[in-house]
């Protein structure tokens, strides 16, 4: 049995930080303040994607249809597969067409003490014939929890209530309040749509780490299952992880890009991804997904080849 455990909080006050997700590694660390060594030792933590807290609309390929009221302030029940990415793409393609898309695509940044912070709150105006003169969005932060002992989860909300990531906290930035939390068995998930399909798609959720400065860590190579059209190709970005306020630099393969899959075993590929890859896979690094082919993602393959 594979579980992990889905969180999702509130954030309630503006987090200075990485502009792009919360870092497993803040994630883990956060929790291990607030709960004993025993529990930490097996654990494991996704990267936290921000998530707007507005109305949204099921994709084709999850297992529920229709339109929810604030679908992004809780969390949706899992089924399948896919079903576990809906809230993981920052680009909140759940959000109903209405919604003023680009906006919630592009963070809020107000300066804090000289510092870019994102802003916990969006503050939209409405037309003037309505009712109101703006509404207010509430930014929420999705991740998940995962470790080597099964019974180590599900964690309570004494542990997960009240985290704070990011910097300047003595200050109260970062804070979060506990929203929502369920627990999802990885192999009792529905996989027919991988089943039933014959080539896939490999996306990357959260950066693959290549080389690392952290002490102990090896270094890995493009793995050998993904597909590239040319010689190598691929996006690359350097991260930085923060340990005991020393900063350790990677050499990462950037999120958000798309190779092809060559390896025999898409469901087991997939179980894997969730769980996460690589070096610094439990601080959130090495999460993708295995997607089946069709004409839409094979041109948003082709896209990503020629921007890279």
């Amino acid at each position: 049995m594979t579980r992990i455990q889905q969180v999702l909080w509130k954030l309630e006050m503006d987090y200075i930080g990485h502009p792009y997700y919360v870092s497993g590694n803040a994630i883990y660390h956060a929790i291990a303040a607030a709960t004993d060594g025993d529990i930490t030792y097996d654990l494991r933590a996704s990267h936290g994607i921000f998530v707007p807290g507005d109305y949204g609309t099921y994709p084709d390929e999850h297992s529920q249809s229709g339109m929810k009221p604030y679908m992004g302030a809780s969390l949706a029940e899992v089924e399948a597969y896919d079903d576990l990415f809906l809230f993981r793409q920052p680009d909140h393609s759940w959000l109903l067409d209405s919604r003023p898309r680009d906006a919630m695509n592009t963070h809020d940044v107000r300066t804090q003490h000289r510092n870019p912070a994102l802003a916990h709150e969006m503050i939209l105006g409405r037309p003037d014939d309505a009712h109101q003169s703006h509404k207010t969005i509430s930014w929420y932060l999705h991740a998940y929890l995962h470790a080597d002992d099964p019974d180590t989860l599900p964690l309570g909300e004494d542990v997960l209530d009240g985290l704070q990531f990011g910097g300047r906290r003595n200050y109260g930035y970062g804070m979060t309040q506990l929203q929502d939390s369920q627990v999802v068995d990885l192999e009792s998930l529905d996989y027919s749509r991988l089943k039933d399909a014959d080539d896939y798609l490999l996306e990357l959720v959260t950066p693959y780490v290549l080389e690392s400065e952290y002490p102990g860590t090896d270094d890995n190579a493009v793995p050998w299952w993904w597909h590239l059209d040319h010689d190598d190709g691929l996006r690359r970005r350097e991260e930085r992880l923060v340990e005991q306020r020393e900063a350790y630099r990677l050499e990462t393969v950037d999120h958000g890009q798309v190779v092809g899959y060559e390896g025999d075993t898409p469901i087991k590929t997939a179980k894997n991804g969730v769980v996460r890859t690589g070096s610094h896979s439990k601080y959130g690094f090495g999460e993708f997904r295995v997607k089946p082919i069709t004409t839409e993602n094979t041109r948003t393959t082709q896209n990503s080849d020629r921007n890279a």
